[in-house]
């Protein structure tokens, strides 16, 4: 479990940090404030931990959705289940992503 937590923090300093290469990369006039920025980087760590609180294919299924843009037959394909089954993956991240706490 330590370990697992270890790998999880790592993922998320990597994260944090790719977004603010990002936003260093921007031309002056397009990047955002500090305030705007600090509420990107917390939107950011709220999606990682609702992304974490889901099991492996659930995750990964959101992950190929939103980043790779596959359809859920492609997604079903890549990861052995069911399109249908992809679709349940995708309601639970609705369900644990609605759950989460207000900030």
């Amino acid at each position: 479990m330590a370990k697992r937590l270890l790998i999880n923090l790592g993922r998320r300093r990597e994260l944090k940090q790719a977004c603010l290469d990002a936003i260093a990369a921007l031309p002056a006039e397009l990047a955002p404030s500090p305030e705007e920025r600090a509420l990107l980087l917390e939107s950011l760590e709220a999606i990682a931990r609702a992304l974490g609180a889901l099991p492996d294919k659930a995750r990964r299924a959101f992950l190929m959705s939103q980043l790779d843009g596959l359809t859920y037959a492609e997604i079903a394909q890549r990861l052995g289940v069911s399109a249908s089954m992809v679709r349940r993956y995708m309601a639970r991240w609705k369900a644990c992503w609605h759950l989460r706490p207000e900030q």
